[in-house]
């Protein structure tokens, strides 16, 4: 979600317009619509106060760090550097003929 979209959700929640929450920001409306217009790249405190007056608030929490499939990666380790860069060469090869042989579909 972007910061334009994230403060208008916010708005939104509140029940304000964007000259209310202009007038809690001190500043004025069009200011508000530059801050929701897509592109917007608001400052993290511009950001934080207008969330403040909204009545939300923004939390960082870490994210989980991606599953390993440990056994493969015990089972790639038991392999001789020589016998990784074979597997490695197989995966490549077949990767580059699905690459040849893959369709587009519509959209792309």
């Amino acid at each position: 979600m972007t910061a334009a979209a994230l403060l208008r959700s916010a708005r939104a929640s509140a029940g304000m317009t964007q000259a209310e929450l202009a007038n809690r920001l001190g500043s004025a409306q069009p200011s508000v619509a530059r801050l929701e217009r897509a592109d917007a790249n608001p400052t993290w405190n511009t950001l934080m106060e207008a969330l403040r007056v909204t009545g939300h608030d923004l939390k960082l929490v870490p994210r989980r760090p991606a599953q390993l499939d440990v056994g493969q990666l015990r089972e790639r380790l038991a392999l001789t550097p020589a016998q990784r860069l074979r597997a490695f060469a197989r995966s490549q090869r077949n990767l580059l003929q699905m690459q040849a042989t893959a369709r587009r579909t519509s959209g792309e």
